[in-house]
């Protein structure tokens, strides 16, 4: 085992949602082991900080407007981004979408809003790069889950459900996939501090709560994240396929 097996010079990423928080992290982190991205978010403009920090470590970016809820769109811009790459070696589907609401208020446009997002817009974005993939040789999938798609968290229901349907995704695409040496993985991220997740960091209390029942009594940081990636995307992982790392600080394990 070499540095080489970690390497991904050569290979051509998608990443959506890639504006800020996780998504910026695991693009750069990407972009840092060589390989050259397609980054996608609602607004293009809204990824200039993430172009540039990919420019910065020397390598190509493109950056292309995306709404993960359009499945018309998750093809198109998927072959858009293997155009303009010369090839389709990664997809991180990362974009999504969290708005906390008890479960008794919880209505149908938010359900469908959670949903879209973070299961549909998933699997229609896999399904185009997997089709794409299989063309050419294979390659490696890695979506976001969530520790909501282990355990229950109040007020998440509807994303508990999507992140809990998208680990049932990964699962079935590693294993219906693997004929076409395409290899599907995710990541659960644990308490990260992030804009979607904010709200809940304003609450002191919630703070102590949890930092108690994490092992490494610390959140998240960005750079804990984008390893985890470039592994699951490398040869180093070349006979892991179906699985999801959880990066928790041992939350799950000690629950």
């Amino acid at each position: 085992m070499t540095r080489a097996n970690f390497d991904l010079s050569g290979r051509r990423a998608l990443v959506t949602g890639a504006s800020r928080g996780i998504g910026q992290a695991i693009a750069v982190a990407l972009a840092q082991a060589g390989a050259d991205l397609a980054i996608t978010a609602r607004a293009v403009e809204s990824l200039s900080e993430t172009q540039a920090l990919i420019e910065n470590a020397g390598r190509h970016c493109v950056a292309l407007t995306q709404d993960v809820r359009d499945v018309e769109a998750c093809g198109s811009v998927t072959r858009a981004a293997a155009q303009q790459l010369g090839g389709l070696d990664i997809l991180i589907n990362n974009a999504g979408f969290e708005n906390v609401r008890a479960s008794f208020d919880v209505d149908e446009a938010l359900w469908e809003s959670i949903l879209s997002t973070n299961l549909k817009g998933a699997f229609f974005c896999a399904q185009a790069a997997g089709r794409i993939m299989a063309q050419t040789g294979g390659g490696a999938i890695v979506n976001l889950c969530s520790l909501t798609s282990y355990v229950g968290i109040p007020t998440a229901v509807p994303y508990g459900a999507s992140k809990s349907g998208l680990l049932g995704v990964t699962h079935a695409l590693a294993s219906e996939w693997a004929a076409h040496d395409i290899r599907v993985n995710a990541i659960a991220p644990g308490y990260f501090r992030t804009a979607m997740t904010e709200t809940f960091y304003e609450n002191d209390e919630w703070q102590s709560r949890m930092l108690d029942r994490i092992p490494q009594r610390r959140f998240g940081k960005e750079s804990d994240i984008g390893g985890v990636a470039v592994f699951l995307c490398s040869d180093a992982a070349a006979y892991i396929t179906g699985h999801c790392i959880p990066v928790d600080g041992g939350y799950l394990a000690s629950i």
